[in-house]
């Protein structure tokens, strides 16, 4: 594989486009908005700079990687000529299956179809497309440049050449591979979000505070970070999208979001993106606790 395109260039987006032109690649970063676009190689620009900064990178390496993305604003231009896609947009399976059909249509039959989705059906994806043998799934952890872990999940019909292929390829970009089955929210999401739900759950019912459960987490468990931050970190809509699914596919009420998540997201309370969520990240205000009104 020498070219790939990478349909999104949102957080995971550009951190797979940037993985992979680092990693010697020719990648096409698609995004139907041009400001999406920009903003994402600002993205990796900045990204790349931090590396040089840590003595990881040199200024050669930043100019090579970026020299090797281009951004297209159609899925067809973007997809020419390539030997993998991933998919890396919004967690919406309805998105996620017009975005797959359309992939089917305008690809070349031997280009494998990856989606970099967190929790949705592998299997329900590729139904969408007429190769389900060539659709897999590579889930990449945030930041996609530094965390190693790749989940890769094989849907029902996924050909055991494609995982083998998919599988070399990730060790390529010097990433660690997992290969699991498709269910809902995978391992890594089945495990995390509940957890994370339950963390706000105990912040709702008054049991301890923003802070003091993120740190016992921290140094009880030896978590790198606590998990209202991380549900930060990771986005609070994002976490809730995960939760309905896995609350959908199970039937099981211990996947079901709890009230203060969703009144979080629906307030536009996201976390980091948003500027605040269980901590406030704006410019003139140092981390602190959530707002209590959000805890009524």
């Amino acid at each position: 594989m020498k070219k790939v395109a990478v349909i999104g260039a949102g957080t995971m987006g550009n951190g797979i486009a940037h993985t992979f032109a680092q990693s010697g690649f020719k990648v096409h970063l698609v995004d139907i908005n041009e400001t999406s676009l920009h903003s994402g190689i600002e993205t990796i620009t900045k990204n790349l700079d931090r590396l040089i900064a840590k003595e990881k990178i040199t200024e050669t390496i930043k100019s090579q990687t970026l020299a090797n993305i281009r951004t297209f604003t159609t899925i067809k231009e973007g997809v020419e000529n390539t030997d993998l896609v991933v998919e890396a947009a919004t967690e919406n399976l309805d998105l996620k299956l017009k975005i797959f059909k359309t992939l089917n249509d305008v690809c070349s039959k031997s280009t494998i179809l990856a989606t970099n989705t967190s929790s949705i059906s592998i299997t329900q994806i590729a139904a969408a497309t007429s190769r389900p043998e060539k659709v897999i799934g590579m889930h990449f952890m945030n930041p996609v440049p530094i965390m190693k872990l790749v989940e890769i999940i094989r849907g029902y019909n996924t050909s055991e050449a494609v995982t083998k292929t998919i599988m070399k390829l990730s060790k390529t970009l010097e990433k660690d591979p997992v290969e699991v089955n498709d269910y809902p929210g995978f391992v890594a999401n089945r495990i995390l979000m509940p957890m994370i739900n339950e963390s706000i759950e105990t912040l709702y019912n008054g049991v301890a505070g923003v802070y003091e459960i993120d740190t016992v987490m921290k140094l009880g468990m030896a978590h790198p970070m606590g998990p209202l931050q991380l549900a930060d970190f990771i986005g609070l809509d994002v976490c809730l999208s995960i939760l309905n699914v896995m609350y959908d596919g199970f039937k099981n009420p211990k996947y079901a979001p709890c009230p203060l998540l969703v009144n979080m997201v629906q307030a536009g309370k996201l976390g980091v993106k948003s500027g605040e969520g269980f901590y406030d990240y704006s410019k003139s205000r140092k981390a602190e606790k959530v707002s209590k009104q959000f805890l009524k």
